[in-house]
């Protein structure tokens, strides 16, 4: 399981775009998290699924709350990871109204969810598998701090923890 100290993985995630513009196309477009992440600092979140109850009343809705906070604290990019589809991560951007805030990044066949090990089995429940909830402070690459959730909590990887992390 990753660390804090590791590196992130190599891993290419999906983001939908809706205008064109800065390189990309309308539609899914491909993030290389390792390039994606030099020289910045991410505010970096994980999550079981797109539309879920806790991910869209609380998770999604805080780290939007708390953009300007992030920003001022030294957060380049906030990522919102999911094993969804880039199209429901886009459906779902626009349904929370991240746009230049969240990054809605969708990892499809859960490569970046697995190269972590924070893997959350959600078989049996109409899930298959998913991502486990956590949060992630990156610098430069590398895990600065990781707050990895009990199963069924909402406690340690909300937008309050992250923001009194990047401030630290």
């Amino acid at each position: 399981m990753i660390k804090v100290g590791d590196q992130i993985p190599a891993a290419t995630l999906m983001e939908y775009s809706e205008v064109e513009g800065g390189g990309c196309s309308l539609g899914p477009n491909p993030v290389d998290v390792r390039k994606a992440s030099v020289g910045k600092t991410i505010a970096l979140f994980a999550l079981p699924g797109a539309f879920t109850p806790t991910c869209s009343a609380k998770h999604v809705p805080g780290y939007v709350e708390k953009f300007a906070d992030l920003k001022a604290a030294g957060v380049d990019e906030i990522w919102c990871v999911s094993v969804n589809d880039a199209f429901v991560m886009g459906a779902w951007a626009r349904d929370q109204k991240t746009a230049g805030k969240v990054r809605m990044l969708a990892d499809g066949d859960a490569v970046f969810t697995k190269a972590t090990g924070l893997t959350l089995d959600l078989t049996g429940k109409g899930m298959g598998l998913r991502s486990n909830r956590y949060s992630m402070l990156i610098k430069d690459g590398k895990v600065a701090s990781l707050n990895i959730e009990a199963p069924g909590k909402f406690e340690a990887s909300d937008a309050a923890t992250m923001l009194a992390q990047a401030k630290a």
